[in-house]
């Protein structure tokens, strides 16, 4: 209750936003990001049908999954972020979710490496416009304590996507064919962009902070203080942002952190249904079940487990912001490597329950970090910022390093058999027409082989970004608070 000048009690004020309307927002939002990686990872499940159609290498399939998605996708991150740091971000994220769908739907309609490259350009375009728009989002209906705990729910979206796509890429491929697969997950996420456009709401710039502020401060709440949107001052340049988010030991070492586990991630997914295909002979839609039903779950339960773990621990230190994912992918990397070198698929499968619980609990925690790193009109660049830099390096390049060792090991296994040219005579890791049984077998055993040792080398990285997170704890606390108390100063003043 509220009391008037004349003593007066009058009811309280209601909230802006109450919490089903915001939860509903932030589950809207994990909706549109599970078809943003439906669209996105769908190619590693129905990868080995498009590379024997289209009889291309695993570098270019690496590609294709990789740095033609990653193109514009990271180089347009930035503009969009900055206009999103001043317009409307529930348009961005509409028109940004019709885009891409109609790209993936294109998809289906290539009939070479080069076309399939550009249509998985323009998907790039259109997921730009989504992560740095959301976080913006989030950050404005949810304080700092709870930050960690909502992205890491919007996060929720990356293994629930990659589960959909792999079960349903890979029974219509097998079923249908890997073209159809594109069209028929593209098209769908118009549905949602129209849900967005009509139910979400632009909350005010720095809600939920200056509500924090305001308590913290001990401040006067009068009439449409938690509500009035923050001045229209100009956004903080890029080079601020990026000071911000990179120019402290804590902040710089989550970002190297999260961009290697990414790294890793990427390259390592983008064959992992390839190579269930090429060691065990399972079809797509077996391997979609695996990596949708088994993966997806443990990747699921890692995620949220992540954010939520990390709010809670973090109550006691901040260290844990950094903690909970190095001690997550530091067990993550030998379990992954225990299920590569089963000799029995259903083995195999069983035991990918077990790393994804460990592996996706960095995702929340780096995200909030990041966002409770920034003011008010940073959030969305600060967002692009670090996806630039996690996409470049992670998306573009993960899938073609991987794709390239693999192809080197390839090469080098069935040199050891004295075949020859391994890329002259296995064009699509098959045995080329005309050349006969035996030299089809030596071309399918080197790639199995040479899969298996590609990936088992690159999960190593996942330990190197654990490092970088226990680095990160050394002094995350004190730059946490450094840059909450900035943030708080800046939304009282209304920055």
């Amino acid at each position: 209750m509220a009391a008037t000048n004349a003593g007066v009690a009058e009811p309280a004020r209601k909230p802006l936003f109450s919490e089903s309307y915001k939860q509903s927002v932030l589950w809207l939002l994990v909706l549109a990001y599970t078809f943003n990686f439906i669209d996105r990872t769908i190619i590693s499940t129905i990868g080995q049908a498009i590379k024997v159609d289209l009889k291309l290498t695993d570098t270019q399939l690496g590609l294709l999954g990789g740095l033609a998605f990653a193109l514009l996708y990271t180089a347009l991150g930035i503009p969009i972020a900055r206009v999103a740091e001043r317009g409307s971000r529930v348009n961005i994220i509409t028109i940004a979710i019709v885009i891409w769908s109609g790209f993936t739907a294109l998809c289906g309609m290539a009939h070479s490496f080069v076309q399939l490259m550009l249509f998985r350009v323009g998907v790039g375009v259109g997921e730009a416009g989504l992560s740095p728009p959301a976080h913006s989002l989030i950050s404005d209906y949810f304080e700092p304590r709870k930050r960690a705990s909502a992205l890491s729910i919007y996060s929720f979206g990356i293994p629930l996507g990659s589960m959909i796509g792999a079960v349903a890429g890979g029974w219509i491929a097998q079923n249908l064919s890997w073209r159809m697969a594109f069209m028929l997950v593209g098209l769908p996420g118009v549905i949602v962009a129209i849900l967005i456009k009509v139910f979400v709401k632009e909350p005010p710039r720095g809600y939920s902070d200056r509500l924090i502020a305001q308590q913290a401060a001990d401040a006067p709440m009068t009439e449409g203080d938690e509500t009035a949107p923050a001045v229209h001052t100009k956004p903080p340049s890029v080079w601020e942002v990026a000071k911000r988010i990179f120019g402290r030991w804590g902040f710089f070492h989550m970002v190297a952190g999260v961009t290697l586990a990414s790294f890793a991630g990427y390259g390592v997914g983008q064959y992992s249904a390839p190579y269930f295909i090429r060691n065990f002979g399972l079809d797509l839609a077996t391997v979609g079940i695996i990596f949708g039903l088994i993966g997806g779950l443990s990747s699921g339960a890692g995620t949220l487990l992540g954010g939520f773990l990390t709010d809670f621990a973090a109550r006691k230190s901040g260290r844990w912001y950094a903690l909970v994912p190095a001690i997550g992918l530091l067990i993550a990397c030998p379990l992954y490597i225990l299920v590569y070198v089963q000799t029995d698929w259903k083995l195999a499968a069983g035991l990918l329950l077990l790393p994804g619980i460990f592996h996706y609990t960095y995702l929340g925690p780096t995200f909030g970090v990041i966002q409770n790193a920034v003011s008010l009109r940073m959030r969305a660049t600060a967002t692009a910022l670090l996806f630039f830099v996690l996409n470049l390096i992670a998306l573009g390049l993960g899938p073609p390093f991987c794709g390239w060792c693999i192809d080197m090991l390839a090469q080098s296994n069935f040199r050891a058999v004295g075949m020859g040219p391994f890329f002259d005579m296995c064009p699509g890791g098959v045995g080329r027409e005309g050349a006969g049984p035996m030299v089809d077998a030596a071309c399918k055993a080197a790639t199995a082989k040479g899969t298996q040792q590609g990936i088992i080398f690159n999960l190593l990285i996942y330990a190197w970004a654990g490092v970088h997170y226990l680095l990160a704890a050394i002094t995350l606390p004190k730059d946490m608070a450094a840059a909450q108390a900035q943030t708080e100063a800046e939304a009282l003043a209304g920055a």
